[in-house]
């Protein structure tokens, strides 16, 4: 069993729904998830290293991370975090030059960071349709396929 962090940043609401689902994919799985919000959850990032897999949510919208996601991102630069996997998913705006630079910028400091970051960016265009939350469940899933073999 994995031990999976699930960690968002949601201002209208559409990133924790994505953030629910995906959580409550990877329990369907029977992994163990730890599910928690920049907003309302204080966390450490040196609590990376705890977990196998590390997925971030973020909120997208001009060119670059949320400001409730900055000292966490800055908190980063000190990890090492060789051997966990970290994906990102979001809701962003097409509106902007940049589709979901939030996503983009979260898996380059984690890549950085010597972690491997999953290939899917899931981005979904602003409230996530039933089509688009099952593309989370497959997320998930695929997430947890690899965080496993």
């Amino acid at each position: 069993m994995a031990k999976v962090l699930v960690l968002y940043a949601s201002l209208t609401g559409s990133t924790e729904i994505m953030a629910e689902t995906i959580s409550d994919s990877i329990k369907a799985n029977n992994h163990d998830v730890d599910f928690k919000s920049f907003d309302l959850d204080p966390i450490d990032a040196k609590e990376m290293v705890n977990y196998d897999g590390i997925l971030l949510g973020s909120y997208s919208w001009d060119d670059d991370i949320p400001f409730e996601v900055e000292d966490f991102y800055q908190d980063m630069d000190d990890l090492d975090l060789t051997g966990k996997l970290v994906g990102t998913f979001g809701s962003c705006d097409s509106y902007y030059d940049i589709y979901g630079p939030a996503l983009d910028t979260l898996a380059s400091k984690s890549e950085e960071r010597n972690a491997t970051v999953y290939s899917e960016k899931l981005k979904i265009e602003l409230e996530p349709d039933d089509q688009e939350i099952e593309h989370c469940e497959k997320f998930a899933e695929g997430f947890l396929q690899q965080l496993t073999t």
